[in-house]
């Protein structure tokens, strides 16, 4: 326990006092697994909306490794990365291993299955008869993927909210492609298991009250925008009630007897 408060402190004491390599650490961790996020979106929901509504020879066998895939351990993709990324090997010429670039591209391919995966059971999802309506009025190719995804947007976004906790996390592949660079690739998980190592307990519970309020942060933010305009299940069933009892007995909710005994609801 005396552990845990302390850590409690340091992280207090550490976003009071804006330390300038917290802060670099954490905006760091933000822009890679963010722009590894967007990556795996342009990449998973156009994915898997082919595989979701298309039928074709081998569409079992794709969709067999997008759900392998959602489940690769990062060190194997860390070390596949790392065999590209290579000196000698076919991208070795690009000089990215150990940089941030090979963080993105590292912790991409761990999220486009998750958001491949999710994003076609997404459009699976929607009605039949609302994809042929949509035919039966002449929308094009783009129309029709458009008002598939509106359709499908609170399951997409809570495939995009798995994608990015699912790399904000990970530091397997991070920390085999990156190298944890201080002041270059060095990210909280990273950071954390480092301090683990050397023993300070307390910096590194401190860094993990960092990366957890940072993953809540913008997983609450994609929350909202998921949420918003969606009314509470209670609330939508107490509506539909309320319009099917004004149809049998009018307007008036309320009725009052003729002997002025309290009046009710129906």
């Amino acid at each position: 326990m005396d552990l845990i408060w302390e850590g409690i402190r340091e992280a207090i004491r550490l976003l009071g006092s804006f330390d300038r390599e917290v802060v670099a650490v954490t905006l760091l961790t933000f822009k890679v697994s963010g722009l590894a996020t967007l990556i795996s979106i342009l990449i998973g929901v156009p994915l898997g909306t082919f595989l979701g509504l298309k039928a074709f020879r081998g569409r079992g066998i794709w969709v067999g490794l997008v759900n392998m895939g959602m489940g690769l351990p990062p060190v194997i993709v860390g070390l596949l990365v790392s065999i590209m990324l290579w000196r000698n090997g076919p991208f070795g010429a690009l000089g990215l291993i150990y940089t941030p670039a090979a963080m993105v591209i590292a912790q991409a391919v761990i999220a486009s299955p998750i958001v491949t995966g999710l994003s076609m059971a997404a459009v699976q999802q929607v009605d039949p008869r609302l994809r042929l309506q949509i035919t039966a009025l002449g929308a094009s190719g783009w129309q029709y993927f458009w008002l598939l995804l509106r359709e499908a947007r609170l399951s997409l976004l809570a495939a995009i909210i798995a994608g990015f906790g699912g790399v904000i996390s990970e530091i397997g592949a991070s920390q085999m492609v990156g190298g944890n660079i201080k002041g270059y690739t060095r990210v909280l998980t990273t950071a954390i298991a480092m301090e683990v190592s050397r023993g300070h307990f307390g910096l590194a519970i401190a860094l993990s009250i960092i990366l957890l309020l940072l993953a809540y942060g913008v997983a609450y933010g994609l929350t909202v925008i998921q949420q918003r305009g969606r009314a509470p299940v209670r609330q939508d069933y107490r509506l539909r009630m309320r319009r099917n009892t004004e149809v049998d007995h009018g307007p008036s909710l309320e009725r009052e007897t003729s002997a002025g005994f309290p009046s009710y609801r129906t």
